[in-house]
C-alpha cells in the first residue's frame, strides 16, 4: 500500500514541475542602465524555449498580446518615448490571428528610456507581453521592476494622455459601435482614486477627467457609496452570502450522507457501536460514550473548516476559486479521486498515522480516548471522504462569507455522525443495516464518475475566468453526455470496473441480474444525458445552469431569447444611460458564480423579465472574476489599507463593497442614471414574481423622481 501512495506521490511531483514548465516558456530578468546622470535605461531581457516566439510593441488591433510597459510609482522619473523592442525581430503572416505579426525567437529584449527629473528618483511597474506557439497562446503574462537611484534634475516634460483600445463582447446593439475606443482617466477624491473606462466622442467629453488643467466632470459621481440609501430600502445590501448559509449547510449535510455509504465508513458503523456497548457493560455508559464519540466527529470537522479559513480567508479562498493554477490542480486531483474510486488504484493516508494515533487511543482512557478514536476514523476514512470534503470546501469558497466552510464542515460532520449515536441508542437497528458488499463497491465508481463531471466544473471556471475558450458550453455539454451515459451503462451493467464482485445464484451459477435500485438509478443517467442532448443547439438546460458555461459561450445556438448585458463597463454604461434617459440595471456577476448561472437561466429567461430589462433598463454586467489586466494598476485606500486594483475584476469587485457595500454574487441593484438607487438591492431569489416586482418599483421610483 505504501509503495502505491509512494508511486502516486513520486508521478505528482514528476507531473506538476512539468506542467509548470509548459506554461512557462519565456523567463525574463530585468535591469537598469544608467546612460548618465539625467538619463537611465530598464532592459527586459527574456529567453524563450524553442518552438515558442514573444510578440513585439507594433502588433495592430485584434492580433496579439504586444509587448508593453506600465508604470506603478514614478518619482523622478518620466519615460522618453515608447517601449522599444531590440534584437532578431522576423515578420511574419501569422494565420492564427490572419495578420502579419512582428516577434522574437529565442531572446527578446525590450528598453524603455527614461529620464531623470530629480536628484534621486524611483520607479516601479511591469512589463505586459504575450507568448505563443504553433499551437496555442499564454495569457498575458507580466514582469515586475523597481529601481532607484540618483541623478541629476533636469525640467519635466508635459504629461501625455494615454489611451487604451477595448474590445467588448457585449451583445449586437447600437451602443456597442459606440463603445470600441476608450480612454484611460483618474476619478475619485483623496482616499479612492479609481481608474475608469469610458466613452470616445460625446461621451467622453462628460465622463473623463482631462489632462493639463481642465476641470474634472461628474464621473465621480458615479462611485459615490450608498450604502445607507440601500439600507433606507429596508434590504441590507451585505446579506447575500447570509442568506445562502442554510443551502452551504444542507450541501455539507448531503456530502456526509453520501460519506456514510462508502466502504471506508459503512462497516465501521456497527463494530464502533457494539465496541462501546460492550466495553462499558452499561447501555446507558454505552450511549453516553457514542454520543461523545459523534460530537468528537463534530468538532474536528469544524476545526478544519475554521482552519481553513484561517489559513486563508473568505476573500482568498474567493480569489482561489477563479484563480487558474488552483482550478486546475483540482480538476487533476478530482480526475486522480476518479482513478482511484474506479479501481486503478487505492490512495490512503499512511497506516503509521492511524496506527499511531489509534495506539494513543487505547493507551488513554475517558474523553480524550473517545476523541483520539474519533481522530482515527478521519484519517482511515479520508480516501472516501477526502473528494468529498475537498469539493464542498471548494465549492463554499465562493459564498464570500467566513463561515461558509465552518458551516459546510458542520453540517458534513454531523450527517457523518449520527448514525453512531442512533445506532447506540436503539442497538437493535444494527440487525437491519444492509450488509457490506458490491452495493458498496457500486456507490464508490458511481461517485468516480460524479468526480468526473466536477472536474470538468472546476476547469470551466478557469477557462472562462482566463477567456481561453477550450471548454465552451457545446464542448462541455458533449462531455457531461459521455460521462452520464456511460455511468449509466455501468449501473445497468454493461459496464465493469476491477472491484466489482460477481454475483451468485442459489445454485451457485453467476447471475447478471440487475437490481431494482441500479435500474431505476440507470434511468435517470440516461434520461439526464438525453436531457442535455438539445443544449448542443442552444437549449437553456435550467437544471444544469449552476455547473455549465453561459450560453455566450455557445458558438452555435437557436435560442433567441437569451438576455445580453448592453454594457460591461460600469462608466461607459452609465453614461450612456445619461444621455438616454433610461435607468440602469447593474449586475455583479462572476464566471465561477453558480448562482448566476442559476438567476440567468431561471428568472432572466421569463419574457416578462427579459422584455423589462432589454427594453426599460441599461444593463451593465460586471464580472468581478474577470482576470483581464487593466491598462494601469491602480491604488486604492479600503478599511485604512492600501490595495492595488490590477485586474477588471479586481475594480467591479471594489466598487460593489465601497458604493454599496457588498461582496457576493449574484448582485443586483437599480440606479437612476446619476448612480442613486432606486430600489433595495435584490441577491439570489428564483421567484419570477418578485423580480418582475423588483424592476417594476425601481422604473416606478425612477419615474417619480
Amino acid at each position: 500500500m505504501m509503495k502505491k501512495i509512494a508511486s502516486l506521490l513520486l508521478l505528482l511531483a514528476v507531473a506538476l514541475p512539468l506542467f509548470a514548465q509548459l506554461h512557462e516558456p519565456v523567463k525574463f530578468s530585468v535591469s537598469q542602465k544608467k546612460l548618465s546622470d539625467t538619463e537611465m535605461e530598464i532592459v527586459f531581457t527574456g529567453t524563450i524555449a524553442p518552438g515558442w516566439h514573444v510578440y513585439s510593441t507594433d502588433i495592430p488591433d485584434g492580433g496579439p498580446t504586444p509587448a508593453s510597459i506600465n508604470f506603478d510609482e514614478q518619482q523622478g522619473v518620466e519615460p522618453i518615448g515608447t517601449l522599444v523592442a531590440k534584437g532578431n525581430i522576423h515578420k511574419a503572416f501569422d494565420e492564427l490571428f490572419g495578420m502579419e505579426v512582428s516577434y522574437m525567437e529565442t531572446q527578446a529584449v525590450f528598453v524603455q528610456k527614461m529620464r531623470i527629473t530629480a536628484a534621486s528618483y524611483a520607479v516601479k511597474g511591469y512589463l505586459n507581453y504575450g507568448a505563443c506557439n504553433d499551437e496555442n497562446c499564454l495569457p498575458p503574462t507580466d514582469v515586475e521592476f523597481s529601481f532607484s537611484g540618483t541623478g541629476q534634475a533636469v525640467k519635466a516634460q508635459s504629461p501625455v494622455v494615454v489611451e487604451a483600445k477595448r474590445n467588448s463582447d457585449v451583445g449586437s446593439n447600437s451602443s456597442e459601435k459606440e463603445m470600441e475606443e476608450e480612454h484611460v482617466a483618474v476619478i475619485g477624491g483623496a482616499d479612492a482614486a479609481t481608474t475608469i473606462l469610458v466613452a470616445d466622442s460625446s461621451v467622453s467629453a462628460s465622463a473623463m477627467a482631462m489632462v493639463g488643467g481642465t476641470k474634472a466632470v461628474e464621473a465621480t459621481d458615479y462611485w459615490t457609496p450608498v450604502i445607507d440609501e440601500l439600507a433606507a430600502f429596508g434590504e441590507e445590501a451585505s446579506n447575500a452570502a447570509s442568506q445562502a448559509w442554510w443551502k452551504i449547510f444542507l450541501l455539507g449535510f448531503l456530502g456526509g450522507l453520501v460519506a456514510l455509504l462508502t466502504p471506508c465508513v459503512w462497516p465501521i458503523i456497527p463494530m464502533t457501536v457494539s465496541f462501546f456497548l460492550k466495553r462499558s457493560g452499561d447501555k446507558r455508559k454505552g450511549v453516553r460514550d457514542a454520543a461523545t464519540y459523534g460530537v468528537s466527529i463534530v468538532v474536528i470537522y469544524v476545526l478544519l473548516g475554521l482552519v481553513i479559513t484561517g489559513i486563508f480567508g473568505a476573500s482568498a479562498l474567493n480569489a482561489l476559486s477563479t484563480n487558474a493554477v488552483f482550478n486546475i490542480f483540482f480538476c487533476l486531483l478530482l480526475l486522480v479521486f476518479a482513478a482511484s474510486f474506479f479501481g486503478a488504484f487505492e490512495i490512503t493516508l499512511p497506516s503509521s498515522w492511524s496506527n499511531a494515533v489509534d495506539s494513543k487511543a487505547t493507551a488513554t482512557t475517558g474523553l480524550l480516548s473517545i476523541f483520539l478514536m474519533a481522530f482515527t476514523l478521519a484519517l482511515v476514512s479520508f480516501s472516501c471522504t477526502g473528494p468529498i470534503i475537498g469539493f464542498l470546501l471548494v465549492e463554499v469558497s465562493t459564498s464570500g462569507s467566513i463561515l461558509a466552510p465552518t458551516i459546510g464542515m458542520l453540517g458534513f460532520a454531523i450527517a457523518l455522525a449520527l448514525p453512531f449515536t442512533l445506532f447506540a441508542m436503539f442497538p437493535a437497528w444494527l440487525k437491519t443495516m444492509p450488509k457490506s458488499g458490491n452495493w458498496m463497491n457500486c456507490v464508490k465508481v458511481t461517485l468516480g464518475f460524479l468526480e468526473l463531471a466536477f472536474a470538468l466544473k472546476f476547469l470551466s471556471v478557469a477557462d472562462l475566468a482566463y477567456g481561453w475558450h477550450i471548454l465552451d458550453r457545446e464542448v462541455f455539454l458533449s462531455l457531461w453526455i459521455v460521462i452520464f451515459a456511460l455511468l449509466g451503462a455501468y449501473l445497468i451493467g454493461w459496464l465493469r470496473f476491477p472491484h466489482d464482485e460477481d454475483e451468485y445464484d442459489e445454485a451457485g451459477n453467476v447471475t447478471r441480474r440487475t437490481s431494482v435500485t441500479r435500474f431505476f438509478m440507470a434511468m435517470f443517467s440516461f434520461a439526464f444525458a438525453i436531457y442535455m442532448v438539445p443544449g448542443l443547439w442552444g437549449a437553456p438546460l435550467k437544471a444544469i445552469s449552476a455547473f455549465s458555461p453561459p450560453m455566450n459561450t455557445q458558438d452555435f445556438s437557436l435560442y433567441e431569447n437569451e438576455v445580453k448585458p448592453h454594457f460591461l463597463d460600469y462608466d461607459a454604461g452609465m453614461e450612456y444611460a445619461r444621455r438616454e434617459g433610461k435607468p440602469v440595471l447593474v449586475d455583479f456577476t462572476g464566471y465561477g458564480c453558480v448562482n448566476c448561472r442559476k438567476m440567468e437561466l431561471a428568472v432572466w429567461s421569463d419574457q416578462k423579465v427579459a422584455d423589462i430589462m432589454q427594453d426599460d433598463y441599461v444593463l451593465i454586467s460586471l464580472y468581478v472574476d474577470d482576470k483581464t489586466k487593466l491598462p494601469e494598476p491602480v491604488k486604492v485606500v479600503e478599511n485604512g489599507q492600501e490595495r492595488t486594483l490590477r485586474t477588471v475584476g479586481d475594480r467591479w469587485s471594489y466598487l460593489q463593497r465601497s458604493k454599496f457595500g457588498a461582496n457576493a454574487q449574484p448582485f443586483y441593484v437599480l440606479l437612476d442614471n446619476e448612480g442613486r438607487p432606486l430600489n433595495g438591492a435584490y441577491s439570489y431569489d428564483e421567484d419570477v414574481n418578485k423580480y418582475v416586482g423588483f424592476l417594476q418599483t425601481g422604473l416606478k421610483n425612477y419615474k417619480d423622481r
